[in-house]
């Protein structure tokens, strides 16, 4: 017996402990941002880790205290691996992003004595979620990491962001109020909120009690991920936040709903998977968030809908319920973390570049900051899906699957992904057209007479830090190695979705446990 299950506990204690010094170091700033990276730096080190373990010695299981089968028990495997260690790169990245703002911005916008705490709060929640191997865990999990979105989400206090954090609120109580009578509901009915051991229970009860048990997760569920059409809150929400927070909460806050979806079904309803219900919500999401996309004029709000409309390619993979459409959808979720976090990032830069983000308001950015031309460029194409990049490998992988299953449903499934990806080219290409190319308009930023003896660049005058440069590119050179590294990539979520659909997580937790 190995102790390298020992490791599980740390991606969740170390940004809690890390979070708890930072609180401690409110009146040193720049210890406290040292203290917030040195942190997540020992994070994603720890998930790098055990993607190496889960991938070759196995998944691992450890039971908190050793109270096996009461207690709480933490499950890594390639699947929740994978996801920690991207989650784990873009929060450093962002948070890397973040101290590049000026001590005045900072203030404003994020107040590094609440900031950084709750940041790596979130961090701690996402961890918890990723490796909870039991429903209120997994509830915790997410209590955690709401929790501190609450704080970053009305962080300055500003009208709008109020306003728009209370419907996030809202609707996130009512979805947790729903998930704790869900769990009163299957404990019940089994004894147990266990995952592993709900799917050997579950398998012995009839349709007519688990089938209303699996549509209430499922529906707790979508809230969190997104799904339409339980997405209306979004678009509102995200856009107001100031760009670290947005961008960590487009990069990771609905790809944990939608590894809940993908961990639920897989395990506890393996059997019973609702092909029909979650394919029509993957294509509905899919079209109805990419046509919001393209009503946009304003690159936050459209970034916004473009996060709801891809949620349905990861959904239409965990619909179709097959081992490539299984890799497909978790290959695609790691992309889209990267992808989508890069873009909400460039927002902020253009933001601060151009006085605004409204693109009857922008133009000719790309011949003003070539630098930010690119960074905007490449992780549009490659949500995009354009060749060779990441989101055309995701892509491929979940149309050869839907062509493979064949099923009039998965044909529906694969036209509407095509269209999607075509309407998804055509509002990155208007912004692009829009605010990089064509007359450049000044911003609040540009002085009316450069001085031409400053050796300052126009990106320094024009207030690009090269922190926050360096936190953006960061991130889209991780989306360009999905990228570089599709193939071994691909064949490792080829070898996680395999272990999702066999008895190696089960035996893994239940291993000397009575059920």
């Amino acid at each position: 017996m190995n102790n390298l299950n020992n490791l599980l506990p740390l991606p969740v204690l170390l940004p809690m402990m890390g979070a708890a010094l930072t609180l401690l170091l409110g009146r040193r700033p720049r210890l406290q941002r040292a203290v917030s990276i040195i942190t997540l730096v020992a994070v994603s080190a720890v998930a790098g880790a055990l993607v190496w373990i889960t991938d070759t010695v196995g998944v691992q299981a450890l039971w908190v205290g050793a109270w096996a089968p009461l207690g709480v028990v933490l499950v890594a495997d390639r699947l929740s691996a994978l996801m920690l260690t991207v989650a784990s790169l873009v929060t450093l990245a962002v948070l890397i992003y973040a101290t590049g703002q000026d001590e005045e911005e900072v203030l404003r916008e994020t107040p590094v004595s609440i900031f950084h705490p709750t940041f790596l709060l979130l961090s701690a929640g996402v961890s918890d979620a990723f490796l909870a191997g039991d429903l209120f865990n997994l509830f915790v999990g997410f209590e955690l990491l709401l929790f501190a979105s609450y704080v970053l989400l009305t962080m300055g206090g500003t009208a709008q962001r109020i306003s728009a954090g209370s419907i996030y609120v809202v609707i996130n109580l009512v979805s947790s109020l729903l998930f704790l009578t869900t769990l009163a509901v299957i404990y019940a009915a089994t004894g147990t909120v266990n995952m592993a051991q709900l799917s050997l229970r579950f398998a012995a009860l009839p349709a007519d009690v688990t089938l209303p048990i699996q549509l209430l997760l499922l529906v707790v569920f979508a809230i969190k991920a997104a799904v339409f059409p339980l997405s209306f809150w979004l678009p509102d929400s995200y856009p107001t936040a100031p760009a670290p927070v947005t961008a960590v909460f487009a990069g990771l806050l609905t790809k944990v709903g939608v590894y809940a979806i993908l961990r639920t079904q897989t395990v506890i309803f393996p059997d019973r998977p609702l092909t029909d219900l979650l394919g029509w919500a993957a294509l509905a999401t899919m079209l109805v968030g990419i046509l919001g996309a393209v009503a946009q004029a304003e690159i936050k709000r459209l970034l916004s809908f473009t996060l709801v409309s891809h949620i349905g390619y990861m959904v239409f993979g965990i619909a179709l319920a097959t081992q490539p459409a299984l890799a497909g959808a978790i290959f695609y979720t790691a992309h889209h973390i990267t992808v989508q976090a890069s873009l909400f990032l460039v927002a902020g830069l253009i933001e601060r570049f151009g006085g605004s983000t409204s693109l009857d308001r922008l133009g000719g950015l790309a011949a003003l900051s070539p630098l930010l031309g690119v960074l905007f460029f490449v992780p549009a194409m490659n949500l995009a899906g354009i060749p060779p990049l990441s989101g055309f490998i995701g892509k491929l992988g979940l149309l050869g699957a839907g062509v493979e299953v064949g099923t009039p449903l998965a044909w529906a499934l694969v036209v509407g992904s095509v269209l999607t990806s075509l309407l998804t080219l055509y509002a990155v290409a208007k912004v692009w057209n829009r605010a990089f190319w064509g007359t450049p308009m000044l911003g609040p930023h540009e002085p009316s007479e450069p001085d031409e003896s400053s050796d300052d660049t126009l990106e320094e005058r024009r207030g690009l830090p090269g922190v926050m440069v360096a936190g953006t590119a960061a991130l889209v050179l991780l989306g360009l190695a999905l990228t570089v590294l599709a193939g071994p990539l691909y064949d490792y979520v080829d070898r996680a979705a395999a272990g999702l659909r066999g008895g190696v997580y089960l035996e893994a937790v239940l291993s000397g446990v009575v059920q």
